[in-house]
């Protein structure tokens, strides 16, 4: 899956021999410092493969970001796209973790406006939630930037942690801003 345009970005689904980028992403201190801290190693590789099979079944969108066409096996990072129960009822959520060497080159916004130009071109998943950590400057910015509206600050739950977030939600097909 390739958007159009300048600055496009590839993405794939994820496969289960992704299990070293999950790490990098989960398990370090500073990737997911807004995000309670690092998970445990262990269980890593049966995230993956648990990943990758909802991303086959496409009963979740679970991309990975891949920079350079002509660099395949290197990724950037992921955005997720999925439905779960939440206190509200069902709700459809995107995210997306950028790894540090990554960051700051529009990675994450090129890759979350994909994912949301396909759920409009679908006409899938409803509107669209996003809970960024208050703290988390560039995905709050992401959001703002692609068009999510604030909805308010709110506890959430991730991994078994209880953060303070930004909960904003958008309709990509009437609320995502033009590339």
């Amino acid at each position: 899956m390739q958007p159009s345009g300048e600055g496009a970005v590839q993405l794939r689904d994820v496969v289960p021999d992704d299990v070293d980028a999950y790490v990098r992403m989960r398990c370090d201190p500073v990737m997911t410092a807004d995000l309670g801290g690092p998970l445990p190693r262990e269980g890593m590789a049966d995230k993956v493969r648990r990943d990758a099979r909802d991303a086959a079944a496409d009963v979740a969108w679970i991309k990975m970001i891949v920079p350079d066409p002509a660099a395949p096996d290197v990724v950037a990072g992921t955005v997720t796209l999925w439905a779960h129960d939440a206190e509200d009822g069902r709700v459809s959520e995107i995210g997306w973790m950028i790894l540090p060497e990554f960051q700051g080159r529009g990675l994450g916004k090129r890759a979350t406006r994909a994912l949301l130009e396909r759920a409009r071109d679908e006409d899938r998943w409803g509107v669209v939630h996003a809970f960024p950590a208050t703290g988390n400057g560039a995905s709050n910015g992401i959001c703002r930037s692609l068009g999510f509206r604030f909805v308010a600050e709110r506890e959430v739950t991730f991994a078994g942690r209880v953060l303070r977030s930004n909960h904003w939600a958008i309709d990509p097909r009437t609320d995502l801003t033009p590339a």
